[in-house]
């Protein structure tokens, strides 16, 4: 019996550990550590929104909202309303529909925000119109809704500048297929399904399932 217990610590401490470094490794990339913008990357990104004729039109409003920065992870909520029919700029062919086209500006811009620790959180089409609305024009219909997570306000700093030099030119599929939307920020959040909350539960019960079956052995 003494035996088996020196032959299978090891691998018992060599689950915990491994289970341990990924777990650390995962919460590194998915929390940030660099604290607020600084005056020097706020200049610099202002810089870039001058430079982007799409962003340009609200520089002030992401100004107001990078100097604000907190540091934190922080959301975005999204309501949006598609055109029955796509505006028909390049790229958008006959018979596409404003979800094909959507898609055109959606799938490229979660690829970059995936890198980044960056996913949706929670969405879903509008079952109604709008329930409960006051001083708000036209604001009665919605197609969708989608809460996006950040990592900071830094990385969607990052992927505003990332597509302004990258050439990918994908905001024009967004105005072809969105008729109106409305998306503002949340710092601070919260929501209970944060994937590190998740994870370390998952693997502590991982660790305690060897650890039994470990002393189930002994």
């Amino acid at each position: 019996m003494a035996t088996d217990d020196q032959s299978s610590s090891p691998g018992l401490s060599r689950s915990w550990t491994i289970l341990g470094v990924v777990y650390a490794a995962f919460f590194y990339w998915y929390t940030s550590f660099g604290g607020p913008l600084s005056d020097e990357e706020i200049a610099h990104y202002t810089k870039v929104l001058a430079s982007t004729p799409e962003m340009s039109e609200h520089s002030a409003r992401w100004i107001s909202f990078m100097k604000s920065d907190t540091g934190d992870d922080w959301a975005m909520w999204n309501a949006v309303d598609l055109w029955d029919t796509p505006k028909q700029v390049k790229g958008v062919k006959p018979g596409d529909t404003s979800q094909d086209v959507v898609n055109r500006y959606s799938e490229p811009f979660f690829a970059m925000a995936l890198r980044r620790a960056a996913h949706p959180v929670m969405g879903g089409i509008a079952a109604n119109t709008a329930i409960d609305t006051w001083g708000i024009e036209g604001g009665e219909d919605w197609e969708m809704g989608l809460l996006v997570r950040y990592r900071s306000r830094r990385d969607i700093m990052e992927m505003i500048e990332e597509m302004a030099t990258s050439g990918l030119e994908i905001h024009s599929f967004k105005v072809a297929a969105v008729e109106k939307t409305i998306a503002f920020p949340l710092d601070p959040w919260f929501y209970p399904g944060d994937p590190r909350f998740l994870l370390g539960m998952v693997f502590t019960l991982l660790g305690l399932t060897a650890q039994l079956r470990h002393n189930a052995r002994a």
